[in-house]
């Protein structure tokens, strides 16, 4: 079970790397980090797409790997 669960881990944790780096800047320097950051909290930049595809895949892997991570802590 351990070495079924570490492949697995292996596995998302290549493909989480693989999706954010796929995924578009959102932001353009300092003014960007500034304002777009409040534009994003507040919902107002509306993914469509491959970008509503990225972040949905971004979303799911992160909780794959991270209980994936507690599953292989637990084997431990």
């Amino acid at each position: 079970m351990q070495t079924i669960a570490s492949v697995l881990l292996v596995i998302v944790a290549i493909s989480l790397i693989t999706v954010v780096l796929l995924q578009p800047g959102r932001s353009s320097g300092l003014s960007g980090a500034i304002s777009g950051g409040a534009e994003q909290l507040m919902g107002k930049t509306k993914a469509r797409g491959l970008e509503a595809f990225l972040s949905k895949a971004t979303v799911v892997l992160s909780v794959l790997f991270f209980i994936l991570t507690l599953t292989v802590a637990f084997f431990m």
